[in-house]
């Protein structure tokens, strides 16, 4: 090779080394699967999920869910409760009980499913059955196509004694159901199968 090519060369890889030292320091090559990375970490979803409480009566069981969800879930789901035949009224010591912690029971009130099934209803992403007299039922053709399960819980309305065995009988009933709710709130929504999803369900269910 000629001298002249040869300095040519030199002189090539001496602007490069130069251009090189003079690039920004916060400029870094990123490997292939970087982006797909960061994407991956980004927040997840802002999506509502709505959920539907079912129980006989919706006088007690389903409100406490509905008040503990809406309280728990705050700014991720939004929580509802209804039943076939409402009883009309609710349970003042399921108020109460949802008062004393710091829940708003202003809303609350014992109403039908049907009203949930409606075309103009809140589309509900899951449905859960909190007695097992609601879970033998013949439930609505719900909009959606909601996931569903059992999750059943005893009446604290059918507890006798003085009004303090009844207070605490709402009281355990509001902290079993605060249980299922946390290990529920605690699942990877958007990232979960329908299947799996399902079974982890069940599984709160049965826990």
């Amino acid at each position: 090779m000629k001298c002249s090519r040869i300095h040519g060369v030199f002189a090539h890889l001496r602007r490069q080394a130069q251009a090189t030292r003079r690039a920004p320091a916060s400029i870094k090559i990123q490997p292939p699967n970087a982006a797909r990375r960061q994407n991956e970490m980004q927040p997840m979803s802002k999506k509502i999920y709505n959920v539907l409480f079912l129980c006989m009566g919706n006088s007690a069981r389903s409100i406490l869910a509905e008040g503990l969800m809406n309280s728990l879930g705050k700014n991720h789901f939004r929580a509802y409760s209804a039943c076939s035949f409402p009883a009309g009224k609710v349970n003042p010591l399921a108020i109460e009980t949802l008062q004393h912690l710091s829940i708003d029971t202003s809303t609350m009130r014992s109403k039908s499913w049907d009203e949930f099934a409606a075309a103009n209803a809140p589309k509900m992403d899951f449905i859960f059955t909190v007695c097992d007299a609601a879970a033998g039922e013949t439930c609505p053709v719900w909009p959606g196509h909601p996931m569903t399960a059992h999750w059943g819980f005893a009446d604290p309305s059918h507890v006798e004694g003085d009004i303090e065995v009844k207070r605490a009988a709402f009281a355990k009933t509001a902290r079993d159901i605060t249980q299922r709710l946390r290990l529920f709130l605690s699942l990877p929504l958007a990232s979960i199968d329908r299947m799996a999803l399902q079974t982890r369900l069940h599984e709160i269910g049965n826990s």
